[in-house]
């Protein structure tokens, strides 16, 4: 038991982080509002997990998500600025022209975030840590327009970095990532029955 105390008394900030995550996803599968200021929250913390565990990358993404947690609030509350003038915005589907987009920009982010950390860091995993950073972005850019695919996307980029906080002794964030994996196939599910209740 004294073990355990000291572990989450050396390990706070990033049990916070992992606490306050697992409140954003739960709150994002429920398409609550709450999911944007837990997720700036989580991303606060984790930037200072992130670097001291000499993740880069990651660190950086938890910047991007400050910036789109605020947009993601917006969106959320006022729509699309289209068909959606001053509605909430509803859960829809991604084009085929937009995944081309997406792809494009995704490689492009997974070429210089790798470009950067392999000749700029000493990053223990240049490119699994650009591959989960690029395609993060991405999904969390589709999860703020509500886009249900981005729930298929964190599957891929929780599996892959669970087995990197594995290997960097994150513990608490390897549970997290877990719980991660499995709820965002149960997001996927609970917003595709919201996108028939739509239809």
């Amino acid at each position: 038991m004294i073990e355990i105390l000291s572990w989450l008394q050396e390990h706070w900030v990033e049990v916070s982080g992992t606490v306050t995550g697992l409140a954003y996803l739960y709150f994002s599968i429920r398409q609550s509002i709450l999911t944007w200021p837990l997720g700036l929250l989580s991303s606060v913390l984790y930037v200072y997990v992130f670097f001291v565990s000499k993740f880069y990358a990651d660190m950086g993404l938890q910047f991007y998500y400050v910036v789109i947690s605020i947009y993601g609030w917006y969106a959320w509350l006022h729509g699309n600025g289209k068909n959606n003038h001053h509605g909430e915005l509803k859960v829809s589907r991604t084009s085929f022209g937009l995944w081309i987009k997406l792809f494009v920009a995704n490689l492009v982010l997974y070429v210089v975030i790798a470009y950067i950390l392999i000749n700029f860091t000493d990053s223990p995993v240049p490119y699994w840590d650009s591959f989960t950073t690029a395609l993060s972005i991405v999904a969390t850019w589709m999860l703020a327009r509500k886009k249900i695919e981005h729930w298929l996307l964190w599957v891929i980029i929780d599996s892959v970095s669970l087995g990197l906080y594995i290997y960097k002794g994150l513990y608490a964030t390897t549970f997290l990532f877990f719980v991660y994996t499995v709820m965002a196939v149960v997001g996927f599910v609970e917003w595709r029955k919201d996108l028939k209740n739509n239809r």
